[in-house]
């Protein structure tokens, strides 16, 4: 038993990801023989880059894309990693596991890749969201050393010291901040109020202004940008690329963070991330990581072959149902 079995289990198995599933249905692997396998291992996120660095096509326009998604548990009480946080997708506060994930989005091609991530899980190692993706951002600055320009990312990590990171790397930040952000025109730098209250001619719906986020070195500025999402819905976008003044343009860079959400949504999909009941949190990194794998695989593969992860997934049963629909296991028996 090895993480290439396990994967394709998870590969093929289409609705059950269990243990006990798996053991049900593979020859000579009992159910003790994949738990003491899941338990001795010790799967990292680096794995994920060995099998997919070779694959992703580089751009010195490229995007890195941070974001986190919760992996529901919410009917789970004994699972080490669980625990009370936000989803988006939920729309409320849920039991899950927090996955704080990144991907590298060639714009030329609109192609993407994940190429890390981490288990948020405070109470086992103590670091939070924030220092998580500060790790991967300067891994992949001074270890991978892969060709990118820009980073996108949202609200929850447009922090002080994530901008201020991307500043001293020389690239370009693009996030939103919330309503609530206190900042100031650069003209009127003491005059902090929340950016929602901020006063905005046509010209500068347009062009953006210079502003100052409150708590960030005095000569520090960013440049601002209301963007409508619909009629109900406005973002307000920072960028340290103070050349910037179109947004329009700052729309569509900032609409490639739609890249890391289907990721989010593929590999829920596809993988069963979320389907693993066991309790030990080891075992939960390691079904995470080869949840990773099988995402990296099938997505190479959709690529080469112009189709999706869904369909490359679904397509796994073709035979089983043209062969029953010859020759069915159980007959309707009706006349």
């Amino acid at each position: 038993m090895n993480r290439v079995g396990y994967s394709q289990f998870l590969l093929s198995s289409q609705t059950n990801y269990t243990l006990t599933y798996f053991s049900d249905h593979a020859a000579n692997i009992s159910h003790d023989a994949i738990n003491h396998y899941l338990v001795k291992d010790k799967l990292s996120p680096k794995l994920l880059w060995e099998h997919i660095s070779a694959e992703i096509v580089f751009s010195n326009n490229g995007c890195i894309i941070f974001d986190d998604t919760v992996l529901d548990k919410d009917d789970s009480r004994n699972i080490e990693l669980v625990r009370w946080q936000y989803s988006g997708n939920a729309g409320g506060v849920i039991r899950g596991i927090g996955v704080v994930t990144c991907v590298y989005y060639n714009p030329e091609l609109n192609r993407f890749w994940a190429i890390d991530y981490r288990i948020y899980a405070p109470d086992q190692d103590g670091r939070n969201k924030i220092e998580h993706v500060e790790e991967m951002l300067k891994n992949i600055h001074y270890q991978k050393q892969i060709p990118y320009q820009t980073v996108l990312m949202d609200t929850w990590y447009a922090t002080l010291k994530i901008m201020l990171l991307v500043e001293d790397l020389k690239k370009k930040f693009y996030c939103t901040i919330k309503s609530n952000r206190s900042a100031s025109r650069v003209e009127q730098r003491y005059d902090h109020k929340p950016v929602d209250e901020l006063t905005w001619n046509e010209q500068e719906l347009k062009d953006g202004i210079r502003i100052h986020l409150n708590k960030f070195p005095k000569l520090y500025h960013v440049q601002l940008f209301r963007i409508a999402v619909s009629t109900h819905k406005t973002e307000f976008v920072v960028t340290n690329d103070l050349s910037q003044q179109s947004a329009a343009n700052v729309q569509k860079v900032f609409g490639y963070r739609c890249a890391i959400e289907q990721l989010h949504r593929e590999i829920k999909g596809v993988t069963g991330i979320e389907g693993c009941q066991c309790r030990k949190q080891r075992i939960q990194r390691n079904h995470i990581a080869c949840a990773f794998l099988v995402w990296a695989r099938l997505k190479t593969l959709a690529y080469k072959t112009g189709t999706t992860v869904y369909q490359l997934k679904q397509n796994l049963l073709r035979d089983y149902l043209i062969q029953q629909l010859r020759s069915p296991v159980i007959s309707m028996g009706l006349a």
